[in-house]
């Protein structure tokens, strides 16, 4: 990789773990033969876990462009790629005077970051527990039905049973 301009700019956290990825942090189990330091690679292992984990160059590149409709600072979206709020109180201290600023906007600027940006790895992960979970309530209801239809067979061949011994 080559510098092109020295001290170009800030760099969202997508585009910091970009660049560990190419330099192999993420192929190296070891740790050794990847060019990264070990101070790197403790950055690289909080960014894998952060939003910027299932971001690419073109949903960063879609966000910007959006962005550019409400008039934001650079900063503040750099700050929206990194932190993808998910509800007005974490967008209010990203964009000074939010509410000045969106007035009525503000639900649809929030719909916009939600539906560009994958969420973030933590909520997908709660999602696939719940969808887990619910998995295995409808296993359990299924068990428990059977042992439910399995006692009133049985309480049928009882009677049955019974009325037979009667006669």
């Amino acid at each position: 990789m080559k510098i092109i301009e020295s001290n170009g700019g800030a760099l969202t956290n997508f585009e910091v773990l970009d660049l560990f990825r190419s330099r192999g942090a993420g192929k190296d189990p070891t740790r050794v033969i990847a060019s990264v330091l070990p101070s790197e690679f403790k950055v690289f292992d909080y960014l894998e876990k952060s939003v910027a984990r299932d971001q690419t160059k073109e949903i960063v590149h879609k966000l910007v462009d959006e962005c550019k409709t409400y008039n934001l600072a650079k900063a503040e979206v750099l700050n929206i790629a990194n932190i993808r709020p998910s509800s007005l109180p974490e967008v209010f201290p990203i964009i000074e005077k939010f509410e000045e600023r969106m007035e009525s906007k503000m639900e649809e600027f929030l719909e916009m970051v939600m539906e560009i940006l994958p969420p973030h790895p933590s909520e997908m992960e709660s999602k696939e527990e719940a969808d887990e979970e619910e998995e295995k309530a409808v296993e359990g209801e299924d068990e428990a039905m059977e042992g439910v239809e399995e006692a009133v067979e049985d309480e049928e061949k009882a009677v049955e049973d019974e009325e037979g011994t009667m006669e």
